[in-house]
């Protein structure tokens, strides 16, 4: 019997059954490998990428991290690009792993958002089985396992490098992760950014970043390194007052997850501005 033989009782079949209800590991990934490995996004089937296939698919970026007192502060701004394209002006690249964690997206959009989907997923899922929260470590380590499992759609030009940063609740403390194509995890120390314009943000974090920084100060900071990498790179997207579109902010603290409203991005994005114009001598273009 075929995994796609229907039942007209809508039951799953017998054949079956024994798989979902038998004790097994509690990674939803590897459960999913051993029933329909094709349906794991770097298993299916796609044609060799040629250049032109790789401009045609949006791309998103670019996402800062920091760490503060209370946690972490995670951003990334709205501009999805599809050569020289702005392909859209409100995509969301950051996004809640679960609720002492936040991964950002950055490389190709559609599937860095499936990506980021499957990892929700495999946390509810251990969560679910274990009763017990995975540890940040161990987030972060099955993040890197769902990115390996990409190295095929990665190395035709398809590439997603996520950001992903947590509150480590047996250290009491925020915590920030980089990865490569590859699956390589790498632990970051007080700030890091990916994306296209990561290296102006990188620039801008180092001289704006203090110890010692507070929740407010810390999304004061990631305003405006997204800011200075909008000022350079034409693929981010800065603030735009006018349609009210404002960069996606997520704190992750001891309380967990929270989103920032935009009412507080609004002021800090007028914070900036106005300390630039102050520098400037005034009101001048």
């Amino acid at each position: 019997m075929s995994r796609t033989d229907a039942n007209p009782s809508g039951r799953l079949p017998d054949a079956f059954t024994a798989r979902f209800f038998a004790p097994g590991t509690a990674s939803f990934v590897d459960f999913l490998a051993s029933y329909a490995p094709d349906l794991l996004p770097g298993n299916r089937p796609v044609p060799a990428a040629s250049a032109a296939t790789e401009l045609a698919a949006p791309r998103a970026t670019t996402i800062v991290a920091l760490v503060h007192d209370g946690g972490i502060v995670m951003a990334g701004d709205r501009r999805a690009t599809m050569g020289s394209m702005i392909a859209s002006r409100s995509i969301e690249k950051v996004f809640p792993a679960d609720d002492y964690s936040a991964v950002g997206i950055a490389g190709t959009a559609g599937l860095a958002v499936e990506l980021v989907r499957l990892f929700q997923l495999e946390l509810e899922h251990y969560e679910k089985i274990e009763g017990s929260l995975l540890s940040l470590d161990g987030k972060a380590n099955r993040l890197a396992t769902i990115i390996r499992g990409q190295l095929g759609l990665a190395l035709q030009g398809l590439a997603v490098v996520p950001l992903f940063g947590g509150y480590d609740l047996d250290k009491g403390a925020g915590r920030i992760f980089s990865y490569d194509v590859t699956g390589g995890r790498y632990e970051e120390h007080e700030h890091h950014a990916v994306g296209s314009g990561s290296v102006f943000a990188r620039g801008s974090l180092k001289k704006r970043w203090r110890p010692g920084l507070d929740e407010a100060g810390a999304v004061a900071v990631a305003v405006e390194a997204l800011m200075d990498a909008a000022d350079d790179d034409s693929a981010t997207g800065g603030p735009d007052a006018e349609r009210a579109i404002y960069p996606v902010v997520a704190t992750v603290g001891a309380t967990g997850y929270r989103r920032v409203p935009d009412d507080d991005l609004a002021a800090a994005t007028a914070a900036v501005l106005a300390a630039r114009r102050a520098a400037r001598g005034g009101d001048r273009r």
